[in-house]
């Protein structure tokens, strides 16, 4: 099909708001299941490969994009429909992506005429929804949305909180903000990947800011906990107790409490790996420049990242932030969980 040509128009019709979708309950399972949708899949990770086998497991029939052949028997045991072919994703009413940063967004959307890569903006039909679940960039998000408005299709903007271990269990949390009637269309995906959905707005690139700067606010809890810790160890006391009062009493979240016992473990095992925290942490520096915002203690986080890559930590999970701060106190690591 040349792009002079017309797109036929999926048919998109009127359904309730609490039920967008058609669902059906799968067998032996109380979960809706989302039968009625040929969903694609681009970005194929650790999260998005959880993301998608869970999709598959609820019934969706997913045709997941790789370019590397030697990936599709492993795909294909998770029930995954892979190909190589981006074009075989162009007749999916959902295609989902869940890429690593900006440019590799761009990429797929825009496709590249040195490859002969295809973009989803020039495939998909008009009516077809783009669900973009990468931590981007706002700019970038909006130049995402914008191109697939001037083709007729839809763009949601759905980054997650979670790590891949979160992703299998469907412990995700999603934010998501897009046009309301595109929102709706994508909550029954959002109700197989995750455990609650947050609907921010109708700007994309709203969301992508909310991922950027909830992940700051984590990477700097990162950093204090590392330090505190490195504290205690320094003066030869078990830093355990003190993360269990803490959590217990003053800081009892998700964060401190998950990431406070693998500080105190010294168990740096691979799930939000350095450089792509960093890469969160540039983008975030950048929004809040752009803001006339400063954000000195992420600015700290920056350089201790730089600090854990240029020491070859770049495999290690951002809790690596507390093997960093040890070093700087003069700690030799013990027993630690260095890699996956």
């Amino acid at each position: 099909m040349s792009k002079d040509e017309p797109k036929p128009a999926l048919a998109s019709p009127a359904v309730p708001k609490t039920n967008p979708l058609e669902r059906l309950t799968s067998p032996g399972s109380n979960r809706p299941s989302s039968l009625s949708r040929d969903i694609g899949f681009v970005g194929l990770g650790r999260m998005g490969t959880a993301m998608a086998a869970n999709l598959a497991a609820a019934g969706a029939r997913v045709t997941a994009y790789v370019r590397r052949p030697d990936r599709m028997q492993k795909l294909e045991a998770l029930y995954l429909k892979p190909t190589t072919d981006i074009t075989r994703l162009f007749e999916c009413e959902i295609v989902i992506s869940m890429l690593p940063n900006d440019d590799a967004a761009r990429e797929i959307v825009f496709g590249r005429n040195d490859t002969g890569l295809v973009g989803l903006a020039d495939g998909l039909m008009p009516g077809a929804i783009h669900l973009s679940m990468s931590t981007i960039s706002t700019t970038t998000a909006s130049l995402l949305a914008s191109e697939h408005t001037r083709y007729g299709q839809g763009y949601v903007a759905a980054p997650v909180f979670g790590n891949p271990t979160a992703a299998r269990a469907r412990q995700l949390f999603i934010i998501a903000a897009g046009p309301p009637a595109d929102v709706e269309r994508c909550r029954p995906l959002f109700a197989d990947i995750g455990q609650q959905t947050f609907v921010i707005g109708t700007n994309p690139a709203d969301a992508n800011l909310f991922k950027l700067l909830g992940n700051m606010m984590t990477a700097t809890a990162l950093e204090a906990l590392g330090e505190v810790v490195a504290v205690i160890r320094k003066r030869g006391l078990d830093p355990k107790p003190f993360v269990d009062l803490m959590t217990v009493t003053f800081y009892g979240g998700r964060v401190h409490r998950i990431y406070g016992d693998k500080i105190a473990g010294q168990n740096y095992e691979a799930g939000f790996v350095m450089p792509l925290a960093l890469k969160d942490v540039r983008l975030a520096l950048t929004e809040a420049e752009n803001a006339g915002v400063p954000m000195p203690s992420v600015g700290v986080v920056r350089d201790r990242m730089i600090t854990g890559i240029a020491r070859g930590y770049a495999e290690l999970d951002w809790t690596a932030l507390g093997l960093i701060a040890a070093e700087e106190a003069g700690i030799t690591p013990t027993s630690a969980v260095t890699a996956n």
